[in-house]
């Protein structure tokens, strides 16, 4: 089975699918973890990543796309993929979608964490707190005036992902501001 989870930052995206990663053994594909894998694994592919980023460039689509087809290709025993930060633009979920047909795969569920920024926000700050009370440092960008920035970007870039999967029957909706549990359950919903 492989899904993609949608929603604004701090939604809960990654929690989300760790836990179906426990449950299901899925493998979650985080662009970011791909990045930073590829960036030290000394391949082609990584020394081409390792350059971008050194150059402090952006990191293209097709470099993504060909990151992600390493992953589709190396097969395995599990569950299925999690596409997590991927995709964000439309011309990268079109770029998915021809991908996964040309490897005979294809998308099961598009779940969408729906959530309220107000509430997104207390949450980004609140898991700022908590990390500080524990003793750690709190991400960089768990602030308001970041959150603001982020939620501004996905808005304009990967909002529209919503009435594109919407439009092709794949999107289902979830309460995104419920407990872990509670989320994880209407989840499990979807999947079935």
């Amino acid at each position: 089975m492989n899904i993609i989870l949608l929603g604004p930052p701090g939604a809960g995206k990654g929690t989300q699918a760790q836990k179906l990663v426990d449950e299901r053994n899925m493998v979650q594909l985080s662009t970011g973890d791909m990045l930073r894998a590829a960036r030290t694994s000394g391949t082609e592919m990584g020394n081409m990543v390792a350059g971008v980023m050194d150059r402090g460039e952006l990191v293209t689509d097709e470099i993504v796309i060909g990151l992600i087809r390493e992953q589709l290709e190396a097969g395995g025993d599990h569950g299925g993929f999690i596409f997590d930060g991927f995709p964000r633009t439309l011309a990268q979920a079109d770029a998915l979608g021809a991908l996964m047909a040309e490897l005979g795969q294809k998308l099961d569920h598009v779940i969408e964490l729906a959530v309220n920024d107000e509430v997104l926000v207390e949450r980004i700050l609140g898991r700022a707190a908590d990390a500080v009370a524990a003793g750690g440092e709190a991400r960089a960008d768990d602030n308001e005036e970041s959150l603001k920035v982020r939620l501004m970007a996905y808005y304009k870039q990967t909002s529209p992902l919503i009435g594109y999967y919407h439009a092709k029957g794949d999107l289902s909706s979830v309460d995104g501001l419920g407990t872990m549990d509670e989320v994880a359950a209407e989840i499990a919903g979807v999947l079935g």
